[in-house]
Formats: C-alpha cells, sequence, structure tokens
C-alpha cells in the first residue's frame, strides 16, 4: 500500500465562507500516482470545517452558512468573551473536520453535482491549512 500527503493552504477572504478546494484534492491525487484507494482530508483549526456540497449553484454556500447562523448565531456564547468567535467553534463542530472521498481509476470518485469546500467560519485567513492524505494502490 502507498500513501502520499500533502497540505493545502488556503485563502479566506470573508468572516464566514466556503471554498471550493476540489481542483487543489483533485491535482494532490493526481500526483499520489494512487489508482484506487482513498483521499482524507483534515481542516487544521477550530473555527474550520470541510464539506461536500452542491457545486453548480453558488447559493448553496449562502444557504449552507444562513441555516448555520440561524441554527448558531453569533454574539451570544460564553466563548465570545474571550475571543468573538463562538458561534465559529460551535459550527465548525456541527460540520465536522474531515471528508473521505474514495479514489477510483486514479480521480475522485465524486458524483457530477459534488465539490470539496472549505469551510471557515472565522475569516478572513491568509492561509487555512487542508491536510490532505491519500492510500492505496
Amino acid at each position: 500500500m502507498k500513501m502520499h500527503t500533502a497540505i493545502l493552504d488556503v485563502a479566506t477572504r470573508a468572516p464566514r465562507q466556503l471554498v471550493d478546494i476540489t481542483a487543489e484534492a483533485r491535482e494532490v491525487v493526481r500526483a499520489a500516482g494512487i489508482t484506487n484507494g482513498t483521499c482524507a482530508l483534515y481542516a487544521q483549526g477550530a473555527t474550520a470545517a470541510l464539506m461536500i456540497q452542491e457545486n453548480d449553484d453558488p447559493n448553496i454556500a449562502f444557504d449552507v452558512l444562513d441555516c448555520l447562523e440561524t441554527l448558531v448565531p453569533s454574539g451570544r456564547w460564553r466563548h465570545d468573551r474571550v475571543d468573538n468567535n463562538g458561534a465559529a467553534h460551535i459550527q465548525a463542530g456541527i460540520v465536522g473536520p474531515s471528508e473521505v472521498v474514495p479514489v477510483r481509476e486514479g480521480r475522485l470518485a465524486l458524483s457530477t453535482w459534488q465539490n470539496i469546500f472549505l469551510c471557515d467560519f472565522d475569516g478572513p485567513r491568509r492561509a487555512r491549512q487542508v491536510t490532505v492524505t491519500i492510500m492505496g494502490e
């Protein structure tokens, strides 16, 4: 079994943003030279997460952010007294820090409408890091 690891540095430009990182993940899979296996992605940071979501309608990203803001509104959490990002921590925890995608025939086995998104709930950031690990044959 082979293993290949890479770090993606992803810049964000807004306080809350979903950034499509599918092209970067595909490039890591290509560089790994692994035909069949898995691609595990992990977002570094307690206020970042990863999500597989529709890639065609850009409004989906705004809908996701609006939904999470409705469920976990900003400005009402004990942690806000520390650095005013309590909602970001909770939202990242709900979405989760990782995703795993099968690799088939040297490609990510995403469906037609799926892409991989980094969710930054406490931006903007010059570089959010995503660790990508591909394992297989």
